[in-house]
């Protein structure tokens, strides 16, 4: 198969799947006969993305710092943690069962103790993004630095490398795969915990949650409402497609995930 045929195989699929998925909306609004203010036709959707891009685009960028500060520091946290975790046994299991505790508790309950914490507005905003991303980066990152081969570790105990050693030439790399997984999906939440944030924790202005809580009290708005939800969508992609591009540069030459194409 050719490089064009590739990627005829690679897109063609979704863009069928998102022809029908379009002409079953407009089936559906036809033949039920539902209005706009319940359900806007895609072209109408369309037609307000262009006509609040002078809004929506400022507000993309402020909703995506957000959530890029939350993710990024999350990433970083995340990181940290895990690698202590997996450090220490007895600290894995005093700390580990917490750590799902506080990841079983909803955001929601979390926004006003964050608002009391930082204040309402871009902290607390930002405070939200961390949580929602920061726990999926832990745990995958656990995961794989405690599930290191253990033929490899014995060699390693064998040759009498030191626990520094151990964890930077052996565990950390072995753990790669399941840090960008995880990664993978804090990408995905970040997004949606700033726009949450801003929708729950004292709006800033020019955000995407601003723009909603103001179209949504307008019935006649609802095609704007599924522009942001669009917008948003875009802004998840981003994210997503960022940190896919970098999991292909980590290991695309040695791990299969990435050299089989998947």
């Amino acid at each position: 198969m050719n490089a064009s045929a590739k990627k005829s195989a690679l897109w063609l699929p979704p863009l069928l799947a998102g022809a029908c998925i379009v002409a079953i909306w407009y089936a559906a609004i036809a033949i039920f006969n539902i209005p706009t203010y319940l359900l806007p036709a895609p072209h109408q959707v369309l037609h307000a993305l262009w006509r609040e891009q002078a809004s929506l685009f400022p507000a993309l960028l402020r909703t995506g710092g957000s959530a890029l500060a939350g993710f990024s520091t999350a990433v970083m946290g995340g990181a940290v943690v895990a690698l202590a975790l997996a450090s220490s046994r007895w600290l894995k299991a005093a700390l580990y069962p917490w750590v799902l505790i506080i990841q079983m508790v909803p955001v929601v309950v979390m926004v006003p103790i964050f608002v009391i914490w930082f204040h309402a507005g871009l902290p607390s905003i930002t405070a939200i993004a961390f949580v929602i991303s920061f726990f999926p980066i832990l745990a995958s990152t656990t995961l794989g630095l405690v599930s290191t081969d253990r033929g490899q570790l014995e060699l390693f105990t064998v040759l009498q490398a030191s626990k520094a050693q151990e964890i930077f030439l052996l565990r950390l790399p072995s753990a790669l795969p399941y840090f960008l997984s995880g990664v993978k999906i804090a990408a995905t939440l970040a997004p949606i915990g700033a726009i949450s944030g801003e929708f729950l924790a004292g709006t800033t202005p020019d955000s995407l949650g601003y723009l909603l809580l103001i179209y949504r009290s307008d019935p006649g708005k609802m095609p704007e409402v599924f522009a942001i939800a669009f917008v948003a969508c875009a802004l998840g992609f981003l994210f997503v497609g960022g940190v896919k591009l970098l999991s292909w540069w980590l290991l695309r030459h040695w791990h299969e995930s990435e050299r089989s194409g998947e």
